[in-house]
């Protein structure tokens, strides 16, 4: 049984993940400077938590530190910042509500979707598709500029602004009827006589 705790807590000590567990420790914080209207501090705050996502894949490749835990425990800190960010600048009015209103949908429905492919097939895995990578990329991108855009009123921050607000509705739908409809196929595919069957 010690042994057994003794590895679970050892997968805590790689580098990746405790660069992901920064992440997620540094969201109080970037919500805290955001409700407080220090937004310098919370653009640098948000800026310091995409590097420890860069940099945690990173080492986790380098170092070969890759585990199960962090990949699970990576896109769930990806979506706590994310989603949380995403409501908090929506409360402050910085972000259209339709925007966050599409982001939690599209997450909720995947793991409703995600659910619903393990009850049918037994499955775990859920990878990303290119399109849900490119619907995070988009998402940090907005909160970025959202929160850039309140230190600087220049015209490229202002259009950067519009256009990656304008990507993440885009993709998040796109990237939403995508995992619906690869899901979709995984649950077809499966043989009548396969897990879930009754």
């Amino acid at each position: 049984m010690a042994d057994v705790v003794y590895k679970r807590l050892r997968a805590y000590r790689t580098a990746p993940n405790l660069l992901t567990l920064l992440r997620i420790c540094l969201a109080p914080f970037l919500v805290a400077s955001i409700l407080e209207a220090h937004y310098a501090l919370s653009f640098w705050l948000f800026i310091a938590a995409g590097l420890t996502d860069a940099l945690d894949g990173m080492l986790a490749r380098l170092l070969k530190q890759r585990s199960m835990l962090g990949e699970y425990l990576d896109p769930v800190a990806d979506k706590l910042l994310l989603s949380t960010l995403f409501l908090v600048l929506m409360h402050e009015g910085l972000i259209p509500m339709r925007v966050t209103v599409l982001v939690f949908g599209r997450d909720v429905g995947i793991l409703v979707v995600a659910a619903i492919l393990y009850a049918a097939t037994g499955r775990r895995e859920f990878s990303p598709s290119i399109l849900g990578k490119a619907n995070t990329l988009t998402q940090v991108a907005a909160v970025a500029a959202v929160l850039l855009h309140k230190l600087t009123p220049a015209y490229w921050v202002v259009v950067f602004r519009l256009v990656a607000l304008d990507a993440t509705i885009g993709l998040t739908i796109a990237s939403g009827l995508h995992y619906s409809w690869a899901a979709a196929r995984r649950v077809g595919a499966q043989p009548a006589n396969g897990p879930g069957y009754k």
